[in-house]
């Protein structure tokens, strides 16, 4: 098996004290399962139910004992008929002995992998500990799990065990649950596990990574304090992003015999002159150019490879301040840790030393870091001590970027302070605010803190898994609705809101409440609206269509929207239901350029104005509507030059944009030689 591959089983109970939990527990194994047919196919699972009527594994048979315990699945390649076997996990009728299930999952790595694969043999056990376990036939119960997790140890065996439980054991569970519980916390001080308790459907989906990530340094190399002063140290990322998977392009071009297709889909670019459609311009013939005012500047590859800042490969430190300096708010993209190198003992004393001093002072460090040798950039970043309160973990450090000047976004906001008394809330209105917010407190007195990051997974990547799975099997299937589960991370706990609602009603009471009505579109300079009285009825008739008249239309665009304003207004140009559509598409693709270069601030709405301005004139030249666009045009360069936007004028000049000639469209009045000179004329000089 490849060194990168991992080999899981799965240990779940289906004793009747589980039965409730099954549906979450589907939930979660399917999901690691589908996880891994994206990101690691070639990953290996087995699947072992304890709790069970029957008895069926091969410890059994050898030995004798180990009852109650079904091998569902041998250890093998995940796959689609895996997900659904998950999906439909039998129910058991008898309590469960998890440490047998822990042996039968063990013996199954053995055999299969030996010695080999150190570190990449996992062993997941899933239940909520309520049931009794079994006296060995020889020795203590301390006994047979030293036994177990010696043998993990010498067989590089990782456990980690979810123990769910919603709701206070009473009566005779509860010495059972203690003893279990005594049991599971002795693993983690003998061998390489750990245990997670949780109590909620919503927990139990986050407690497993559903994709197992290898850790992978950052940076290898010497913390430097001052010239004499280095400490060896290795960064990893301690908190990143989770994106979607990369969606590839597939061709279905190759013959259904083909085994071996790849089925990608390569793209090759070819740039041609503009003098000479038909001529390639080979790579040694072209070059990068940068905008700099109205001209663009070219800039070779060994001129832009000379201008690079190219630092050192280092960290270093900058100097020490106090922690209230650092503002939360300032942190910037993922968090790295700072441990000292393993293998230096050295290293582990000095960082720890660093560490207790910096907390002990409440004080932090200013680095300096360039991560790999040829980095085009350096980041300086903030150090904080992370003290370990465990004795097997050594302390480390928290680093996190800090933005420079040209990073940092400076809004001003009236002070509340300086507010009218009339508009500042009063004694009742204030303690009607505090119940509001303690009444969705996350962390109540009485229960765990709920969406814990560590335990809440992230709805958007989940659903996405969930219907990439169906449409596997389905490819036409439509998509699901949100599952309950993760409908409680997206929105309030409805059983919460029923319990507090006095708090609401006096929320509501001691404040005005009332909804926001749309606000109308103000109106701008030089924006077109229809006059006279066809036009402005045909407006007025096509504004007031009804829900019910869209539907019956099939939907079609009647509006040019923010998101795609280009296909919207191609939407609308394509519509023959109305005349009088078309009039309206070039109407408010005219207004929309209007707003985005007004509302330009140093011309950052230039490229996005000239996008709009491309498509209404091929719209113009294919609706025979000439006049419109060069009228416009003309209006819309003398508004730039009355309200210093001239550089939107030049830019449009860079980009080759001219009037509409008689050449592009027969009802046009203006010649060639007009429209080409039209952007290029001298500019009055002002008197």
């Amino acid at each position: 098996m490849a060194r990168n591959k991992e080999a899981l089983v799965l240990l779940l109970d289906v004793g009747p004290s589980m039965h409730h939990l099954l549906p979450e527990v589907e939930k979660i194994c399917s999901m690691i399962v589908q996880k891994k047919l994206v990101y690691s196919k070639y990953d290996e699972v087995g699947v072992v139910l304890f709790g069970t009527e029957e008895t069926e594994n091969e410890l059994t048979m050898e030995v004798g004992g180990y009852e109650h315990v079904v091998v569902l699945q041998n250890i093998k390649v995940v796959d689609g008929d895996l997900v659904e076997t998950l999906k439909q996990i039998p129910r058991g009728t008898v309590p469960g002995d998890f440490l047998d299930a822990i042996v039968v999952g063990m013996d199954m790595l053995i055999k299969k992998y030996s010695s080999t694969n150190k570190g990449k043999k996992r062993l997941c056990l899933m239940t909520n500990g309520l049931s009794p376990i079994k006296d060995p036939y020889e020795g203590s119960k301390e006994d047979q799990v030293n036994a177990i997790a010696e043998q993990m140890t010498s067989h590089g065996m990782k456990l980690e065990c979810v123990v769910v439980r919603e709701s206070v054991v009473r009566g005779e569970n509860v010495s059972v649950m203690e003893e279990n519980d005594r049991i599971l916390n002795l693993f983690p001080q003998k061998s390489c596990a750990k245990t997670i308790f949780v109590e909620s459907s919503t927990s139990l989906l986050g407690a497993l990574k559903t994709r197992n990530i290898s850790p992978v340094t950052i940076f290898r190399g010497d913390l430097e304090i001052s010239p004499k002063l280095k400490i060896k140290v290795w960064v990893y990322k301690k908190t990143s992003e989770e994106k979607f998977p990369t969606l590839k392009k597939y061709s279905d071009k190759a013959p259904s015999t083909d085994k071996f297709a790849s089925h990608e889909v390569k793209v090759d670019y070819e740039y041609k002159s503009v003098e000479d459609a038909n001529k390639v311009v080979p790579p040694e013939q072209r070059i990068k150019g940068y905008r700099y005012g109205p001209q663009v500047v070219p800039i070779s590859a060994d001129e832009w490879d000379a201008v690079k800042f190219k630092p050192e490969k280092s960290v270093k430190l900058l100097g020490f301040t106090d922690s209230s300096n650092i503002m939360r708010h300032h942190y910037m993209k993922d968090v790295n840790i700072f441990i000292a190198d393993p293998g230096d003992q050295n290293a582990i004393v000095a960082v720890s030393a660093l560490a207790r001093a910096m907390k002990e002072m409440h004080k932090v460090a200013i680095l300096r870091c360039v991560w790999r040798q040829g980095q085009g950039n350096v980041v300086v970043g903030v150090l904080t001590p992370n003290v370990s309160d465990n004795d097997h973990v050594p302390d480390s450090f928290y680093f996190n970027i800090l933005p420079f000047a040209e990073d940092v976004r400076e809004f001003q906001f009236p002070s509340f302070s300086n507010l009218p008394a009339s508009l500042l809330p009063d004694e009742e209105q204030q303690e009607a605010a505090d119940n509001f917010v303690k009444m969705l407190d996350l962390t109540p007195s009485d229960r765990k803190e709920m969406l814990q990051p560590d335990f809440t997974p992230n709805p958007v990547l989940e659903r996405f898994y969930n219907y990439l799975e169906l449409k596997s099997k389905h490819p036409d299937a439509a998509v699901p609705p949100l599952d309950k589960t993760l409908k409680r991370i997206t929105e309030p706990d409805p059983e919460l809101l029923a319990q507090k609602k006095s708090a609401i009603d006096s929320l509501l009471r001691h404040f005005e409440v009332k909804e926001k009505p749309k606000l109308k579109k103000s109106t701008r300079r030089m924006r077109e609206k229809p006059s006279g009285s066809d036009d402005e009825d045909n407006y007025r008739r096509i504004s007031s269509k009804t829900e019910v008249e869209l539907i019956e239309n099939g939907g079609k665009v009647e509006k040019i929207g923010d998101l795609t304003p280009v296909q919207d207004f191609e939407a609308m140009m394509s519509r023959r239901d109305n005349p009088e559509w078309v009039n309206r598409a070039i109407t408010e693709m005219k207004n929309k350029i209007h707003d985005l270069i007004e509302d330009s601030y140093e011309g950052d709405n230039y490229a996005k104005a000239l996008d709009l301005l491309v498509a209404l004139r091929k719209g113009c030249i294919l609706e025979q509507e000439p006049k419109q666009f060069n009228d416009f045009l003309h209006q819309l360069c003398k508004f730039c030059l009355q309200n210093d936007l001239r550089s939107f004028c030049n830019f449009l000049a860079t980009k080759g944009i001219t009037l509409i000639s008689k050449t592009e469209a027969a009802d046009s009045d203006v010649t060639e030689e007009e429209a080409r000179s039209f952007l290029v004329k001298s500019e009055p000089k002002p008197e």
